[in-house]
C-alpha cells in the first residue's frame, strides 16, 4: 500500500487508479465504475448509455480508462459518442477511440494498453440486415474479449442455401452466436448443423402477435436442437458469453483446462 501511496503522491498514478486498485471499483460524479470485473469474471465491464447523459457516459468512459486502459460504452446514442470523443481529446489525447455506429458501441484504449489475445474463434451470424446492431454490440464483446470474430451475415431461414453455402465458415469457429428477429428460426437450424455451441440472439423485430422479439425468444427457447438463448437484443451478454467460452477453448489448446489444473485428474496413477 505504501509503494501505491507513493506513486499516487509523485504523480504516476491517478487517484481514480489507485481507489480501484484498493476497493475494485472507481468513484466518480457520474457513478461508480467497477474497474476489477475482468479480473473477477473475466468479462470487461462496459458503460450501458441508456439513461446516462452525454456528460455522465463520457465522465464514466474517462474512469475507465484512468483504472483499465479501456472504456466500452454500449448503447449510445450521438451525442454520447460526440462526448466520449471530446473529453478522451482533452484528457487523453494519446487515446484511440473506435465508434461502431451500427453497433452503438464505443471503445477507447490508452496509449499502453494491451489487448486480450486468445486462440479462439467467435462466429457472429445473422438472420438479415436487421439484427446488425445487437451483433455487432455482440461482436465487439468477443473482441475485445481477445477472440477472433467471424461475421457471417444475411443467411436467414427463409432461403437456406445461404446458411448451407456457409457451413464450412461456421463449423471452424469455437462458439457461434447466432441472431435472429421474427420467429427465431435459424438458431434452431445452425445448432442442428453444427457440433459447436450455439448462443441463439433475439432480436426486436418483427411485428403483430409476437413482435418486438417475443416470438424469436419463445421460438429459441423451446428449440430442440440444444443451444442456449440470452435476452432480446442482450447483444453484450451474448458476446460475452461466447468470450467466456473462447477463453476456455483457448486454455484447453494452452494446457490450462481444469484438467491439466487439478493434479487428481491429470495423474494416471491417482488413487
Amino acid at each position: 500500500m505504501r509503494d501505491l501511496l507513493e506513486a499516487v503522491a509523485a504523480g504516476e498514478v491517478s487517484p481514480a487508479e489507485a481507489e480501484a486498485r484498493l476497493a475494485g471499483y472507481a468513484t466518480g460524479d457520474a457513478g461508480r465504475f467497477d474497474a476489477a470485473r475482468e479480473t473477477r469474471r473475466g468479462v470487461p465491464e462496459a458503460i450501458l448509455g441508456d439513461g446516462k447523459t452525454p456528460a455522465e457516459a463520457a465522465a464514466l468512459a474517462e474512469t475507465a480508462v484512468e483504472t483499465t486502459g479501456r472504456a466500452v460504452v454500449t448503447r449510445t446514442d450521438g451525442a454520447q459518442r460526440e462526448a466520449v470523443r471530446r473529453r478522451l481529446a482533452d484528457t487523453h489525447p494519446e487515446a484511440e477511440v473506435s465508434v461502431h455506429e451500427r453497433a452503438r458501441v464505443v471503445v477507447v484504449h490508452a496509449a499502453d494498453y494491451s489487448p486480450p489475445d486468445l486462440d479462439a474463434t467467435v462466429g457472429v451470424v445473422t438472420a438479415g440486415t436487421s439484427d446488425a446492431v445487437p451483433a455487432g454490440e455482440a461482436a465487439v464483446i468477443a473482441r475485445e474479449m481477445g477472440a477472433t470474430v467471424d461475421r457471417v451475415d444475411d443467411v436467414g431461414v427463409a432461403a437456406l442455401t445461404r446458411i448451407v453455402d456457409q457451413l464450412d465458415r461456421l463449423r471452424s469457429a469455437d462458439v457461434l452466436v447466432v441472431a435472429a428477429g421474427r420467429e427465431g428460426a435459424l438458431p434452431t437450424v445452425v445448432a442442428g448443423l453444427v457440433n459447436t455451441p450455439v448462443i441463439g440472439l433475439p432480436v426486436s423485430t418483427g411485428y403483430g402477435h409476437g413482435g418486438e422479439g417475443e416470438a424469436a425468444f419463445v421460438g429459441m427457447v423451446q428449440s430442440c436442437s440444444v443451444l442456449s438463448v440470452v435476452n432480446i437484443d442482450a447483444g453484450f451478454v451474448a458476446g460475452a458469453q461466447a468470450g467466456l467460452i473462447a477463453r476456455a477453448v483457448d486454455g484447453a489448446a494452452d494446457g490450462e483446462g481444469a484438467d491439466a489444473a487439478d493434479p487428481a485428474v491429470a495423474s494416471d496413477d491417482s488413487e
